[in-house]
């Protein structure tokens, strides 16, 4: 054997000892878990193609489809408040079977429905029973994790939607050419499979490492909405959200007026992001957590994806490598912040009060998903793209420096109740 031959066997072995560490140690119920939200997410086609299900089968406005949508982001996020709270009361095994099992039969109830007037309503109620879905299992994940893993536990079920949104997109797409309303019939039963998949793996009765909730008496101690701090880091991702969101929206209509780069290709950009964060986000959580504080690198990740916007107005460079170097900055920000920020806000719960936590993180995602995209509509139509780019990246890098002082107030806080006592 010669030593390249050697050497290339020597990288090989570290490549996979490397992987297989990332991935070692997680408990087998938190694999369980993303295996359903991998079949769950591989299902969620309906939404992607709602808008020109409206348009082109029932025959609506384009404003009038908008206000679906509008429907189910308003339905998102009450449906996120109910499913924390009910979480803290209930468990998060039952709210995840019942809204899996009601989310299905919604999804296929919404399919039959061919009055503009019905179709608002359950849209609305679908959102509010398939979105209840997202605390409880946040909450879930929390659980079965431990303290030392549970950045990689999030990454893990972060890839298991990536890797669902990938495969339902696609699939999506195939079906919609063929028949709209097979989608609502496919995604209601994988809602159904998902729901049976956690009765025979996660029930509390097969899994004894599964949380039943006990009736005790009131215990004592903050809120999420008299946590300060907590509710300062929701409004900053709020903001993060709302400009991260540019990136499934406005960026891909940028990439095609002003860039003037083929659909084709556009597609291919967006597919990477997926592809590098389900082949490389476990080994860098791997190599990161535990080494520094999590709101340092929630900052860093931000930062990344501020210069990724701002690298969009750079002019005199080949375009389709402008587009890759942007796209490798943005998948990097997005593997150093969003995973951290689940552990964060699981740092500042208690298993009593984890649900609203994770309720309050769940709106902030979804309201941004209904205000960011028309905001940054609205400001490229009016000022250009030049403009947003710029004011998002002034945001981000605003939202980076903030997130850096609420870690030093943090630790100004627990430095004054150390003295106290």
């Amino acid at each position: 054997m010669t030593l390249l031959e050697l050497s290339l066997q020597g990288m090989l072995s570290k490549t996979i000892s490397l992987y297989k560490n990332a991935y070692g140690g997680l408990s087998r119920s938190t694999w369980w878990l993303s295996l359903v939200m991998l079949i769950n997410r591989s299902g969620t086609m309906v939404v992607p193609f709602m808008t020109m299900y409206l348009t082109q089968h029932i025959g609506v406005s384009i404003s009038k489809a908008g206000f679906v949508m509008g429907l189910f982001g308003v339905g998102a996020i009450i449906g996120a408040l109910i499913g924390g709270k009910l979480t803290d009361k209930i468990g998060s095994y039952y709210i995840q079977m019942s809204t899996l099992i009601g989310g299905g039969i919604m999804f296929i109830v919404l399919g039959q429905m061919q009055s503009y007037n019905a179709i608002c309503v359950f849209t609305f109620l679908l959102a509010l029973v398939n979105e209840a879905f997202r605390p409880a299992n946040s909450v879930a994940i929390a659980h079965y994790s431990k303290e030392e893993n549970r950045t990689r536990s999030y990454s893990l079920n972060r890839l298991a939607i990536n890797l669902g949104w990938a495969a339902g997109g696609g699939l999506g797409g195939l079906i919609a050419s063929y028949n709209y309303q097979l989608l609502f019939w496919v995604d209601g039963l994988t809602n159904l499979c998902g729901a049976a998949l956690l009765y025979f793996v996660l029930a509390p009765s097969r899994n004894i490492a599964t949380e039943v909730k006990v009736k005790k008496k009131k215990v004592a101690g903050r809120t999420a909405y008299q946590d300060t701090n907590y509710l300062i880091f929701i409004f900053l991702l709020f903001l993060f959200a709302m400009c991260f969101f540019q990136l499934f929206t406005t960026i891909p209509v940028f990439y095609k007026e002003e860039f003037h780069l083929s659909v084709l290709f556009i597609g291919m950009i967006m597919a990477m992001n997926g592809l590098l964060i389900s082949v490389f986000e476990m080994i860098l959580i791997f190599k990161l957590e535990g080494r520094r504080p999590l709101l340092h690198f929630i900052s860093s990740g931000v930062v990344l994806i501020a210069v990724a916007y701002l690298l969009l107005n750079i002019t005199g460079i080949e375009k389709a490598g402008l587009v890759i170097g942007v796209m490798l900055l943005f998948t990097l920000g997005e593997i150093l912040s969003m995973p951290f920020m689940n552990s964060y806000f699981v740092s500042r719960t208690q298993p009593h009060n984890r649900g609203q936590y994770a309720a309050l993180f769940t709106v902030a995602w979804a309201s941004a998903q209904a205000v960011g995209p028309y905001a940054g509509s609205l400001i490229a139509e009016h000022f250009g793209y030049n403009i947003l780019w710029y004011v998002i990246a002034g945001i981000c890098f605003l939202i980076a420096i903030l997130y850096r002082l609420l870690h030093k107030k943090s630790d100004f806080n627990t430095l004054l109740n150390t003295r106290k006592i």
